[in-house]
């Protein structure tokens, strides 16, 4: 667990200031930021055709009420937490890219569902927009990351019960052949 504990704020470490840099933020983070705006932009025209994005800005183009999806709004920094917690868990490489596959996809859904109910939230009432920005969605995505990361580990369990559970039955069928 000291182990696990240890790699897992190493790792933590190294990819928060690595984010930080400004080759990473101008290359992945604002691109990434860009694209959560379209696609938030595209999801929601199918309703409301007059939602626009520009850059990291999504915004209704009739009422010109919008919303800027900021650092520590684009999922980035809780799909880097997730992955801090797969790659320290000892478990097999093939095991941790799925969760990394598999969990980036889920917190970024969640997190689509996120800024898209902030954008209405903020056109609808202030007060409403702030607490759900600062306390409520902050809260599900990290349960999001808990629960990608707590569900990856029972399946990882379960992988490594059948491969020992196919390898001791492989060991006795050999066994008696002999």
């Amino acid at each position: 667990m000291l182990r696990f504990f240890s790699i897992f704020l190493v790792l933590l470490v190294v990819l928060f200031v690595g984010e930080l840099t400004p080759p990473v933020q101008q290359w992945l983070i604002v691109p990434w930021t860009s694209f959560l705006a379209s696609a938030s932009a595209f999801l929601v025209q199918a309703v409301d055709t007059n939602v626009v994005s520009y850059g990291k800005v999504l915004q209704n183009a009739k009422t010109g009420m919008g919303v800027s999806i900021e650092a520590g709004c684009n999922g980035v920094e809780a799909c880097l937490i997730l992955l801090a917690a797969l790659t320290a868990y000892p478990a097999r490489w093939r095991y941790k890219l799925v969760g990394i596959g598999i969990g980036f996809v889920a917190i970024q859904l969640v997190n689509l569902v996120r800024i898209i109910t902030l954008f209405y939230l903020a056109g609808w009432n202030a007060q409403a927009f702030e607490f759900a920005h600062l306390y409520l969605w902050q809260a599900l995505i990290m349960l999001d990351v808990v629960v990608v990361w707590l569900v990856w580990m029972r399946w990882v369990a379960r992988q490594d019960f059948r491969r020992e559970h196919l390898q001791a039955h492989a060991g006795t069928a050999s066994g008696a052949a002999s």
